[in-house]
């Protein structure tokens, strides 16, 4: 009889020397039947590293893509934060809404890790080995560390014109539009949209938790405290962003997190 793979998808801390380019990382293990991944927006790029097979970059983001992971796929990730990339050639411009083969943006760098890559026992080791390869070979680059402030201050939470932020850190809205372009593929405005988006995703994962202060007003008290106008400007967004609406989106998170929660106790 064959064993079943259970599906399971894990965040980690980045190791420190990567902090301050890189959000997060993951692995990933798709059960025995084929998923269909939704990848959302997140302000950064992504790379995607099946274990035997070859990594792929996702683009800066400004609506959902849709990818179907083979069954048994174990997939190493990278999140990178928003002004960060892989090596500073990298023209972020053409890969916005774009899933590449990290074979094709050049270097020999993808050939030599894929060989360390090969020997690593388990995930976990792949994930310790990508994040000191990109460590090592310098391959995680900060685009401009205006960014951060840049980032800082377009945060939800508290709503904030780009006028405003522009004129705060003594740019003209012309000026931090380039810089943002130039640093995260996106402009101010798409920035500040998917980052309130990710926002209210983040809240809505604490309140499903039992963490945080208890509402009883749902999606809209969630959209007001990420810093929406409004329970309608939030769906606006949703669609945009994801294609689903926000309560569609809750429901179908909720849903696979339990399962993979479910599965990770049982392992």
């Amino acid at each position: 009889m064959s064993l079943q793979v259970r599906p399971s998808y894990r965040e980690h801390r980045p190791i420190p020397a990567l902090a301050d380019s890189v959000r997060s990382v993951w692995v990933q293990t798709v059960g025995d039947a084929p998923y269909t991944q939704r990848h959302l927006p997140t302000g950064g790029l992504e790379l995607h590293w099946p274990l035997g097979g070859r990594p792929h970059l996702l683009g800066p983001l400004t609506g959902p893509l849709v990818e179907s992971i083979p069954a048994g796929a174990v997939i190493v990730g990278v999140r990178f934060r928003p002004g960060s990339a892989l090596l500073s050639s990298i023209s972020l411009d053409d890969l916005v809404d774009q899933r590449v083969a990290v074979d094709d943006l050049g270097g020999g760098w993808v050939e030599r890790l894929g060989e360390e890559m090969v020997l690593a026992r388990t995930a976990d080791d792949a994930r310790q080995l990508l994040q000191r390869v990109l460590v090592r070979d310098q391959i995680a680059v900060r685009r401009d560390l205006l960014l951060d402030e840049v980032v800082r201050r377009l945060m939800p939470w508290t709503p904030v014109e780009v006028t405003t932020v522009a004129e705060e850190l003594g740019l003209s809205t012309s000026q931090l539009r380039r810089r943002c372009l130039r640093a995260t593929g996106v402009g101010p405005k798409a920035l500040q949209r998917t980052l309130r988006f990710q926002g209210f995703l983040a809240l809505a994962q604490v309140r499903a938790e039992g963490a945080g202060p208890r509402r009883d007003d749902g999606v809209a008290g969630l959209a007001f405290d990420a810093g929406y106008a409004d329970q309608a400007h939030l769906s606006r967004d949703a669609q945009a962003l994801t294609g689903v609406t926000p309560a569609q989106l809750r429901a179908a998170r909720l849903q696979v997190r339990n399962v993979q929660d479910t599965a990770a106790r049982a392992i």
